[in-house]
């Protein structure tokens, strides 16, 4: 038969049996067959491109999810890297590795590796291996640190502006002269012209970094360990949280140059960033110092992700990735830096490496920090007896003012958060049988007392007491209300102390409690699981007579006494009673 095509057939040549359907105007019919059609096609071709592109790519089927986190100065150069792996294809065990990379503060995951709340992640890339060695100290089961992706050394760093003078005041960039300029001991130090500043090293690898490369300087060069608690604790009470924070305050002027800790990548970073007006420059410590590492660290448990985390850490050691790396300001682990790190006072030869410290180490480094850092309480009891009249040769001052300066001396090593306060002894001080007076409550120093700060208050008081002519020396009674009501309102996140300022004539109170009598009050008292320790420091002739005392007063607590010859000694006296922060109760 000729002519034309039968209208009864279909388009796929099967003939129709049926009347065909009447047109309806409007009718969704004719939209949704034809668009059936093409999502399948697209569907179709979809499928196809996926297994095109993977098949080029050098893999195919399933996805292999690798969640990475990282720090986050390095997480743009992880996140570089992680796309250009993802580009290129990787094939794991039949799968395709997929690498994601967000970014974690290093405290912030250690601690919740450790309180087994990790964050969601196979792969942590933190700054410093220095979280994982304190992690496994405490944790040994904690994954281990892998290899190193990235090194940025420790460094000091200064406003470009105040470097010529610094180098007048302070000399050669060194750990030592760090420890000497924060000493807060060394008054006449380069202290009076450099202000220290560090990260807080609970928070920050380069702030932790820098006070082990420093105590490792301050022990190989014979340094005293008060030296470095005096550095330690100035830095204590200036130690910032953020890195940033830290750089942009170089810039501010002041009586003093600052002097700043960082890691060589977080200047750059800075520089680069936030454009300052005066760029801020590295400076590289003369004896070494650590490096930021960036170890990798595999958390996964699952076999075949932990496949694409060795393949990925392989891309590390790429070119391309050397380069990313470089060009961020990093330098690879083999000491070699881009660009970056060429110029504006960068060095381009990596600065000599110091000896990494071992585990204990830095675990005792992060415990000193931690109890240097609890805040303070203390009740200073002053002896104001008959004897605190008289004068003390050669000075024009009697032991009253002399004692008074001590005091002052000794609270302005306290932080604004500490709490002080003062009590006066003699005998029948009050009243009848009531050796002491409570004359500024222990409180914190920037609590307002009837519109005077406690800081301010303390000071009018010291200035102005007086000795009691006729007053005899109610020192027993006295320590053991001082040393209950302490007892008694004991604080845990402070060192608790009652600090007893005296010529040293020791107690003569007839009427009072017996020096027996206060010893075994004091034993039995004393709670090592929350010590309350004594600190007895004495000035002038008759101070060696009671020394046998103080010391059995002090001792059963866990304390010290000390007898001072001049006033500037009190500052070492006060740091040597900080020092035993460190080993307490066990000192």
């Amino acid at each position: 038969m000729g002519g034309r095509h039968r209208s009864d057939e279909l388009e796929d040549g099967y003939a129709s049996h049926q009347e065909p359907p009447r047109r309806r105007r409007g009718g969704r019919g004719q939209v949704l067959v034809p668009l059936a059609g093409s999502v399948a096609l697209a569907v179709l071709l979809g499928v196809a491109a996926f297994v095109i592109i993977n098949r080029d790519r050098g893999c195919a089927g399933e996805r292999v999810a690798l969640r990475v986190t990282a720090s986050p100065d390095i997480q743009p150069a992880v996140s570089r890297i992680a796309e250009r792996f993802n580009k290129a294809g990787h094939d794991v065990d039949g799968g395709c590795a997929d690498v994601t990379v967000a970014e974690g503060v290093p405290a912030t995951v250690a601690s919740g590796l450790a309180g087994g709340k990790a964050a969601a992640m196979d792969v942590w890339i933190p700054d410093s291996g220095l979280w994982v060695t304190n992690l496994r100290a405490k944790h040994p089961q904690a994954p281990a640190a892998g290899a190193s992706v990235a090194h940025s050394p420790i460094v000091m760093v200064a406003s470009g502006s105040v470097v010529p003078n610094l180098k007048k005041s302070f000399g050669e960039a060194s750990w030592s002269g760090m420890i000497n300029a924060a000493n807060v001991a060394n008054v006449e130090g380069p202290g009076r012209k450099v202000r220290v500043l560090a990260p807080d090293p609970s928070f920050n690898a380069a702030g932790l970094g820098a006070l082990l490369a420093a105590s490792g300087v301050a022990r190989a060069s014979g340094a005293g360990q008060a030296q470095l608690v005096g550095a330690l604790k100035t830095l204590s009470g200036s130690a910032v949280r953020d890195q940033d924070a830290l750089l942009s305050s170089l810039g501010v002027k002041g009586t003093r140059a600052p002097l700043g800790i960082a890691s060589e990548q977080g200047v750059w970073a800075f520089n680069t960033t936030k454009k300052p007006e005066v760029p801020a420059v590295p400076l590289y410590p003369a004896e070494g110092t650590l490096n930021l590492d960036y170890p990798m660290v595999i958390t996964t448990e699952d076999a075949t992700v932990r496949k694409a985390a060795e393949a990925f850490q392989k891309e590390f050691g790429t070119e391309a990735a050397r380069k990313t790396l470089h060009d961020l300001g990093f330098r690879t682990p083999d000491g070699k830096g881009g660009a970056a790190v060429a110029d504006g006072g960068f060095q381009a030869k990596a600065p000599k490496t110091l000896r990494t410290p071992d585990a204990k180490t830095v675990a005792r480094m992060s415990q000193s920090w931690s109890r240097l850092n609890l805040g303070t309480r203390l009740l200073a009891l002053l002896d104001v007896s008959g004897t605190m009249a008289l004068p003390v040769p050669g000075t024009g001052s009697d032991r009253m003012r002399v004692i008074s300066k001590i005091a002052m001396e000794g609270m302005r090593l306290f932080p604004a958060k500490s709490e002080i306060g003062v009590w006066e002894y003699s005998t029948h001080l009050t009243a009848q049988g009531v050796d002491y007076r409570r004359t500024v409550p222990v409180g914190p120093l920037t609590e307002n007392i009837n519109g005077v700060l406690r800081k301010d208050l303390l000071a009018q008081k010291l200035a102005t007491i007086q000795a009691k002519p006729t007053g005899d020396t109610g020192l027993n009674d006295t320590l053991k209300a001082a040393y209950g009501q302490m007892t008694k309102e004991y604080q845990g996140d402070k060192i608790n102390t009652v600090l007893i300022l005296t010529d040293g004539a020791g107690n003569d109170d007839p009427e009072g409690i017996s020096n027996e009598e206060i010893l075994q009050y004091l034993k039995k008292t004393y709670n090592p699981e929350k010590p309350v320790s004594i600190l007895l420091i004495a000035f002038g002739p008759d101070a060696a007579k009671g020394k046998k005392q103080m010391d059995a007063l002090a001792k059963s607590t866990g304390g010290e006494a000390f007898i001072a010859r001049d006033i500037l000694q009190v500052r070492k006296f006060f740091l040597e009673g900080m020092e035993r922060r460190l080993c307490a109760p066990n000192c």
